[in-house]
């Protein structure tokens, strides 16, 4: 027996979407207002919420790509966006912990 057959298809795919399309729009918020306030040219902050960005997006596109499927493809598609998204987390908790220890400003 296999991994896949003891899961439904999809079974993580509409948390993921859910999950990193709140997150995209919390890092679309921070990039703003780093524009805004004419903080981006002295931080790299707005590099790195902009890596999350791309992270964030391709995950939700992954995981309504998955959604959508219906074959061995679906399956893969959520492994996928599974691992961008936990790698945008790590990234943005990484981020948040070197801020707050003014290790980056």
């Amino acid at each position: 027996m296999n991994e896949q057959s003891d899961k439904t298809p999809n079974q993580k795919a509409p948390h993921i979407l859910n999950a990193s399309s709140n997150l995209l729009g919390i890092c679309f918020v921070v990039l703003t207002s780093l524009k805004l306030l004419n903080l981006a040219k002295t931080t790299i902050i707005d590099e790195v919420a902009t890596v999350d960005i791309v992270a964030f997006t391709t995950s939700c596109l992954l995981s309504f790509l998955s959604l959508r499927s219906n074959d061995q493809r679906s399956y893969l598609l959520e492994k996928i966006a599974d691992f961008i998204f936990i790698a945008g987390i790590v990234l943005l908790l990484a981020t948040a912990i070197l801020f707050s220890f003014n290790i980056i400003v």
